[in-house]
C-alpha cells in the first residue's frame, strides 16, 4: 500500500518505492521483479499505474525487460566524464566501485597520416605510438580505445606496461603535466567485430568518444577514439556560469 501525497502522481510514488527497494538490494542486480499482477496486488493499484512506473524505471536504465521472461534489475550505468574535471577511465571505474584493467590488443609505432598529423600538430610521417586497448570494469569489457601519442612526447613508452592508466604513466614516467582535453561524442551502432570484442549484440547502440588531450604547454599529447557501450554508460557534463 502506498501513502499518496497530495499533488503527486501515484505512478511516481510507486516508481520511487521500487527504486528504494532496488537501492537497498531487496531486489538485487540481475534479479527478477514481481509480475505486473503481483505488483498491482502489492501496491493495490491498477495495471496502468504499474506500467507507467515500470516505464519510467526502464527509461532511467534501472530495469530492463526480457521478452517472454519478465522484468529484471539492470546493472548500474557508469558515469563517463565529459566535463572540465577530467578523470581517467581507471578513476571513473574506481568511483563506480569497480576494479578496472585493460587488455592491450595492439602496441606499435606508425607514421602519422595527414589528418592525424594535423590533430597532433606534428609533421606527416612523424613516428606515432598507436595503443589499442580493450578496457574492462569488473569482468565486463566496457570500452574499445585507440590512442595515438607522438613518439617524441614519450619515446620510452614502448618499454612500459600500458595495461593501466595511460595518463598516470605519462605523468609519473615522462613528467608530462596533463592540462585539458577536448572531447566529442557521437551515437553509433556497433559492427560485428566491435560487438564481439565488447560482448554485445551486433548493431547495439553505443558511443564514439573522441578526445584530444593537451599538456600544460598546450601541446597535443594524445588523440584517442573510443567505442563505449551504450547499455553500461551515461555521460555527465559540468558547466560553470559567470554572470559578472
Amino acid at each position: 500500500m502506498i501513502n499518496r501525497s497530495p499533488g503527486t502522481a501515484l505512478y511516481y510514488l510507486i516508481k520511487e518505492k521500487l527504486l528504494e527497494l532496488i537501492k537497498n538490494e531487496t531486489y538485487q542486480i540481475g534479479s527478477q521483479l514481481p509480475t505486473e499482477s503481483e505488483l498491482c496486488r502489492m501496491f493495490d493499484v491498477s495495471r496502468t499505474t504499474i506500467r507507467l512506473a515500470l516505464q519510467q524505471l526502464e527509461i532511467d536504465g534501472k530495469i530492463h525487460r526480457v521478452q517472454g521472461k519478465g522484468t529484471f534489475v539492470s546493472k548500474p550505468k557508469i558515469n563517463e566524464a565529459l566535463s572540465q574535471n577530467m578523470k581517467s577511465f581507471s578513476e571513473q571505474m574506481k568511483d563506480a566501485g569497480l576494479v578496472s584493467f585493460s587488455k592491450v590488443l595492439a602496441f606499435e609505432v606508425i607514421p602519422a597520416y595527414y589528418s592525424l598529423a594535423q590533430t597532433l600538430e606534428i609533421e606527416e610521417e612523424d613516428p606515432v605510438i598507436k595503443l589499442v586497448r580493450l578496457r574492462h570494469g569488473g569482468s565486463e569489457p566496457l570500452q574499445h580505445s585507440t590512442s595515438f601519442i607522438p613518439w617524441k612526447v614519450a619515446p620510452g613508452l614502448m618499454q612500459e606496461d600500458c595495461s593501466g592508466s595511460l595518463f598516470q604513466l605519462l605523468r609519473s614516467k615522462f613528467e608530462i603535466e596533463i592540462h585539458r582535453s577536448v572531447e566529442s561524442i557521437e551515437p553509433i551502432l556497433t559492427n560485428e567485430a566491435m560487438s564481439e570484442l565488447l560482448n554485445i549484440p551486433a548493431g547495439s547502440p553505443s558511443f564514439l568518444l573522441e578526445s584530444i588531450t593537451y599538456s600544460a604547454k598546450e601541446l597535443p599529447i594524445e588523440f584517442s577514439a573510443s567505442v563505449v557501450r551504450g547499455d553500461r554508460s551515461k555521460f555527465v557534463m559540468e558547466r560553470y556560469y559567470n554572470y559578472s
